[in-house]
């Protein structure tokens, strides 16, 4: 039962991760996929922000990471 209980617990908190992730992942890479130029960076003039395109793929790749684990564990549990 507390076992369960943990399960439960981690899978919600994978979740919110894999959510605080993606709004990371729009807000460093998506909103500005159109202004990389050919060596990845995309210059912000009224932030004076530099994007990285490679951000995109740790954002991404971090969110997608961490929801699928969660959703896999919230799964598991349904199963049982």
């Amino acid at each position: 039962m507390i076992l369960r209980r943990l399960r439960g617990v981690l899978a919600a908190a994978l979740i919110g991760l894999g959510v605080l992730f993606a709004l990371a992942f729009e807000a460093r890479y998506w909103r500005w996929r159109d202004c990389f130029n050919e060596l990845g960076r995309c210059y912000d003039p009224v932030s004076q922000d530099v994007y990285l395109e490679q951000a995109g793929m740790v954002w991404g790749g971090l969110a997608g990471i961490s929801l699928l684990a969660g959703i896999g564990l919230v799964m598991s549990l349904r199963r049982k």
